[in-house]
């Protein structure tokens, strides 16, 4: 099913950032290496750029030691991707998609070397947002294994998910 554009991922948008996010990323990496920033005199400077072109509060982002994560790419990536916004409609046919694109990996299309094939697996935290702006029955712990009564792990379904997220709001 394809989603109404409203919550569909800004990739066009992620795209034009881009570049620019990942250069001021690298470039205070190089010269962190070479003169430190103890006082974090360019990391502020860093956040501010990001803020200009981005909007985004930058502390929910790790700017300084980003390779113990994903890497700079993944990181330049998630900064420059819009973050979603309050829809109030999104049907339950939406809400399907959404959980299934959550739970279900898939490979990119062969040949896919685009730039929204390159991040594809970088979209989950864009999802649970919209999720979580949207669903007052939204918890992440639905995402993941769960222990029963007895001590056996399982994950809930789609359809679990759908219902549980619905239940609530």
């Amino acid at each position: 099913m394809q989603l109404r554009n409203v919550l569909e991922p800004d990739l066009k948008t992620a795209e034009q950032r881009y570049p620019e996010v990942l250069e001021a990323i690298l470039a205070y990496t190089n010269f962190c290496d070479e003169h430190g920033d103890e006082e974090l005199t360019e990391y502020k400077k860093l956040e501010d750029k990001l803020y200009s072109l981005t909007g985004k509060d930058m502390s929910r982002f790790n700017l300084s030691e980003w390779w113990e994560e994903e890497g700079a790419e993944p990181l330049a990536f998630k900064i420059s991707l819009p973050d979603p916004v309050f829809i109030g409609d999104i049907t339950k046919e939406e809400l399907e998609e959404i959980v299934n694109r959550l739970k279900t990996f898939s490979e990119p299309a062969e040949g896919e070397e685009s730039f929204s094939g390159h991040f594809q697996y970088h979209l989950d935290g864009y999802y649970h947002s919209l999720l979580s702006l949207n669903f007052k029955g939204y918890d992440s712990k639905l995402f993941q294994r769960n222990k029963d009564k007895n001590g056996k792990y399982f994950e809930y379904t789609v359809d679990e998910i759908v219902a549980r997220i619905i239940q609530v709001s």
